[in-house]
């Protein structure tokens, strides 16, 4: 099989093997955060930053640290080290630059550090031996796409929240799940069109 460009790779990984939407990671965040289009921006970006930054870091450690020494097994806690730091110094600039961004984000600023999204690219690039330019291609398109899913999301939220037609029984959680499944269906449909495999 022909290795697949850095391109592909990053295309796939926002639309056709969308992070959120065809794997189901990083919904925690996703369905509770996306009540706002520029809360959701603001965490949107923290994850591409903090998503491709990290899948970089993680190829290089990864391979040139943790394979050579035969530490392989530590590699998940070695990632989660590396998020974490990482979410630290997004913490900490975000705090100085925008401080009603940081204060909408509140808990879930922090709470990228176990977003799940972020450590299952670090995971995936390791299980399908992408080069150094495929792992960034992977991150910066895995962020993309949660961050599209995300702002999505926020506008078919807010739009809804202007319109009060929804029935009192599907009110907040109930149409929030339904509307996810609905863009997790469009996005699936798109699904093997590029194999990352």
């Amino acid at each position: 099989m022909p290795e697949i460009s850095a391109f592909a790779v990053l295309f796939a990984a926002v639309f056709t093997n969308n992070i959120l939407l065809t794997n189901y990671l990083g919904m925690c965040s996703f369905l509770v955060v996306s009540r706002e289009v520029k809360t959701s921006a603001g965490l949107g970006g923290a994850v591409i930053f903090v998503m491709t930054a990290t899948s970089a870091i993680n190829w290089i450690v990864y391979y040139k640290l943790l394979i050579p020494l035969q530490l392989e097994y530590l590699r998940f806690i070695v990632f989660i080290v590396v998020i974490a730091a990482f979410v630290q110094l997004v913490e900490m600039i975000i705090e100085r630059v925008s401080e009603t961004l940081y204060a909408a984000l509140g808990i879930f600023l922090p709470l990228i550090t176990v977003n799940c999204a972020i450590l299952g690219i670090s995971l995936f690039m390791v299980i399908r031996e992408y080069s150094f330019l495929q792992s960034l291609g992977f991150g910066l398109g895995g962020g993309i796409g949660w961050a599209l899913a995300i702002l999505a999301m926020a506008g078919i939220r807010q739009r809804l929240a202007s319109r009060s037609r929804i029935p009192r029984g599907l009110e907040g959680a109930g149409i929030t799940l339904i509307i996810a499944g609905t863009m997790a269906l469009a996005f699936m449909g798109f699904n093997g069109m590029v194999n990352l495999q």
